[in-house]
């Protein structure tokens, strides 16, 4: 039998509330924007809905824009896996500045797919504040 479609849907993007890894909350919107100011600590990302796909992989990755590591070479993209827990599921992806917020400035593009397929990109443009 062929594994349904999942339905997604991108519910809202932008900069957050602190999110806490160990609660069933996720954050709370606090500004609708691609343009994220360079402030440590500052949450932003998306919301995504994600309907009929219980059980099945949700792949994650952040592309940082060229951040050096401690040896000087650019970040690898943070990526991760998840599983789907519910039919129906709200799930947070985003990520915050830390300092030196110099190096942070460019774009930020977050993706999703499930089972390797695309379902959501984003790109957020971070920006040093004057």
């Amino acid at each position: 039998m062929a594994k349904k479609k999942p339905e997604v849907r991108i519910n809202n993007w932008g900069i957050y509330t602190p999110w806490d890894h160990q609660s069933k909350h996720l954050p709370e919107l606090i500004k609708v924007t691609h343009d994220i100011p360079c402030e440590v600590g500052i949450e932003f990302g998306y919301i995504v809905n994600i309907k009929k796909a219980k059980n099945r992989k949700l792949q994650y990755c952040i592309y940082h824009p060229n951040i050096p590591d401690d040896d000087g070479k650019p970040l690898a993209p943070f990526a991760g896996e998840e599983y789907i827990r519910q039919n129906d599921w709200n799930f947070f992806i985003g990520d915050t500045i830390w300092e030196p917020i110099e190096n942070k400035a460019g774009p930020w593009r977050i993706t999703l797919a499930i089972d390797g397929e695309l379902i959501a990109d984003k790109t957020f443009q971070m920006f040093i504040p004057e």
